[in-house]
């Protein structure tokens, strides 16, 4: 059972849905694998990575979306997150992504995140969604690039420092 009041998302090859006991495991790993995850916030500790997995579950409560799980739908295994994340001091609302390792080169962050901008547009009623990105980390800008989505700006992000934000088509422009 989910942990939070979350939707199920489905598309092709896997199901979305919120975060339950048993994620927290992966995604510590994932957050303690510092060259894999510094561009999503890494953690030096277990007990720091432990605390963004209850971050995820607040987020959730206070903005009603957060990061989904993703889980395949042939294996039930979590390969990774993928949803909306505004913090405060966020500079709007974000679409993000991380696959977990063993699990990158198959297109599941790619189709996680056409389904969850789906969502953010049809069920939330979002205008508009960003991907922040941090310099250098090309496979991200060329997913995002995939996605329809354009680099815009370099700002100053208040938690992770130079990020590049690329604006996602609109709801008009994805939805028709």
């Amino acid at each position: 059972m989910s942990l939070v009041a979350a939707p199920v998302l489905e598309s092709e090859n896997l199901i979305l849905r919120g975060p339950i006991a048993s994620d927290a495991e992966p995604v510590i790993a994932f957050l303690m694998d510092r060259p894999r995850s510094d561009g999503f916030g890494g953690s030096d500790t277990r007990s720091d990575a432990w605390r963004w997995f209850t971050v995820n579950l607040g987020h959730w409560l206070l903005r009603g979306y957060g990061y989904f799980t993703i889980e395949l739908k042939d294996s039930g295994l979590p390969a990774g997150l993928c949803g909306i994340w505004n913090p405060e001091g966020w500079p709007e609302p974000e679409i993000g992504w991380v696959t977990f390792a063993g699990f990158e080169g198959r297109s599941i962050a790619y189709e996680a995140a056409l389904r969850v901008r789906r969502y953010a547009y049809d069920d939330l009623g979002l205008t508009t969604l960003t991907s922040n990105i941090v310099p250098g980390n090309t496979r991200s800008a060329k997913l995002a690039e995939r996605l329809g989505a354009r680099y815009e700006r370099t700002y100053t992000n208040v938690a992770m420092g130079e990020d590049d934000l690329f604006r996602h088509p609109g709801p008009d422009e994805v939805l028709g």
